[in-house]
C-alpha cells in the first residue's frame, strides 16, 4: 500500500472443498473474501504477494503461471461469477455475441448455430431474458448484469465454480432459482461450489458446509445443517450473523468490524464479544472447527 504499509489480507486459510460439495464462505464486507477467491485464479493486483499452496487436483494454482491460469484453469477448470459483473463485461459487444465467443473458447463449438443455440440455452439457465440478448452491458440494470455474468460462467461447465456474490441485485424468486441452478451440477455431475455470499438464507437452501471468514481469517467451518439449525454456530461472531437475521433475533453485532491494516494484536473480535476474557489478548488458534477461546458448546447454558 502506499508509504509501504502491509496489509493481510487473509491469513491462515485452510479448508477443502471436495467434488459434490457446496462450501458457503460467509463474513462482513472487507474482511477478506473476494481477495481469497481472486488469489485463487491469479486475479490480484500486481502489487499482491501470496504464500502457501492452493490445490486443485495436482495442479498448485498458486505457483501456476499465467499461461496455465489463462489457458487451462479459468473457465474450464474454475468458473467465476466475479463480484461487481457489470465490470468483468465486454462495454462495446453484446450479451449474445460475448456468450457465442465463450462457448466457442471453451467448448470448442465452431458451428455458427450450434454456438447460437448453446449461448442461448446458458442464458436460459442463468434466468436471462432472451430478448435483452442484444443489448450492451450498460443497458443493463444490476440484476440483469449479474445473470449475463451467471450465464458466462456455466458456459464452460467447469468443475468447481466460484460464485462472488451470485445473488446481488436478485430478487427472492430469482435467488431461489439461481442458486438452485448453481448447484444443480454439484447433485448431477460431482462439481464443486465455493459461494461466498452475504445471503444466509441462500447459502442454508444450498450449502453443504459454512466456513465464516472474519478479519482475514476463518473463523468457523461448520456442517451446514448443523450450523443453522441444531446446536448452532459455535464461534460468537457466527452465532451474531445468524441472530441478526430478521427471521431470527433481528439484533445487530455491536459495533465495527477492525480495519485490516490495523488489526488487534490477539482476537479480532474481541472488543465486540460478550464472552471475552483475558485470554483473548492471544490469537485464538483453529481447534475442532473452530477459531476461539470460549467457542459456544451445546451443553453451554449461555448457549
Amino acid at each position: 500500500m502506499p508509504g509501504g504499509l502491509r496489509i493481510a489480507a487473509v491469513t491462515d486459510a485452510h479448508f477443502d472443498v471436495a467434488g459434490g460439495e457446496c462450501l458457503a464462505l460467509v463474513g462482513e464486507s472487507g474482511c477478506g473474501k473476494s481477495v481469497l477467491a481472486s488469489a485463487l485464479l491469479g486475479l490480484l493486483p500486481a502489487n499482491a504477494r501470496t504464500t502457501g499452496e492452493a490445490r486443485l487436483g495436482d495442479l498448485d494454482l498458486m505457483s501456476a503461471d499465467e499461461r496455465t491460469l489463462a489457458r487451462t484453469v479459468r473457465g474450464r477448470l474454475i468458473g467465476l461469477i466475479p463480484q461487481s459483473p457489470a465490470a468483468h463485461l465486454t462495454p462495446v459487444r453484446t450479451i449474445r455475441s460475448q456468450l457465442q465467443e465463450t462457448v466457442g473458447a471453451l467448448t470448442g463449438v465452431r458451428d455458427r448455430a450450434a454456438r447460437r443455440s448453446a449461448a442461448l440455452a446458458a442464458a436460459e439457465r442463468a434466468a436471462f431474458p432472451p430478448d435483452h440478448l442484444d443489448h450492451h452491458p450498460h443497458q443493463l440494470s444490476g440484476g440483469l448484469a449479474q445473470r449475463a455474468a451467471t450465464a458466462l460462467a456455466l458456459v464452460g461447465d467447469a468443475p468447481l465454480l466460484l460464485a462472488d456474490e451470485p445473488t446481488t441485485g436478485l430478487d427472492r424468486d430469482l435467488v431461489d432459482r439461481t442458486v438452485d441452478e448453481l448447484r444443480r451440477p454439484v447433485d448431477a455431475a460431482g462439481h464443486a461450489l465455493l459461494m461466498i455470499t452475504h445471503d444466509l438464507a441462500a447459502a442454508e437452501r444450498i450449502a453443504d458446509r459454512v466456513a465464516v471468514m472474519y478479519a482475514g481469517r476463518i473463523v468457523e467451518l461448520a456442517d451446514a445443517q448443523a450450523f443453522f439449525g441444531s446446536p448452532g454456530p459455535r464461534h460468537p461472531y457466527s452465532r451474531g450473523l445468524l441472530q441478526a437475521l430478521p427471521d431470527r433475533a433481528f439484533s445487530p453485532i455491536p459495533g465495527m468490524p477492525p480495519e485490516l491494516g490495523e488489526l488487534p494484536d490477539g482476537c479480532a473480535f474481541a472488543a465486540r464479544c460478550d464472552r471475552g476474557t483475558d485470554a483473548c489478548v492471544m490469537v485464538p488458534r483453529m481447534r475442532g472447527a473452530v477459531a476461539c477461546h470460549h467457542p459456544y458448546v451445546q451443553e453451554d447454558p449461555r448457549a
